[in-house]
């Protein structure tokens, strides 16, 4: 990564309605895991709060948006998103993982 590259981050928020189980979950997961074998992906859960959230690299923001709306957990409706585009500024060189 570097100063100038375009990354994009979906914010996620549960649906107070909606019930999860353990197969939406790894649905999500599985899905996920396949969308960070192709490009730059960081994501998980919040804490302290329903919700998660993902930083990754996309082309546009059309392709950004059909990567989050194929996600089971979307689909489902399950979660609700903000899908934001991010200029990236500042790269740390110490970064681990």
């Amino acid at each position: 990564m570097k100063k100038g590259d375009k990354l994009f981050v979906r914010v996620d928020y549960k649906i107070s309605e909606g019930k999860t189980s353990s197969k939406d979950f790894n649905d999500h997961i599985e899905y996920l895991s396949g969308v960070a074998s192709e490009r730059y992906f960081v994501g998980g859960g919040f804490s302290n709060k329903p919700g998660g959230m993902m930083i990754f690299k996309a082309k546009d923001i059309k392709e950004a948006k059909e990567i989050v709306d194929k996600d089971p957990m979307i689909k489902r409706k399950l979660y609700r998103y903000e899908l934001f585009e991010w200029d990236l500024a500042i790269v740390s060189g110490k970064m681990e993982i």
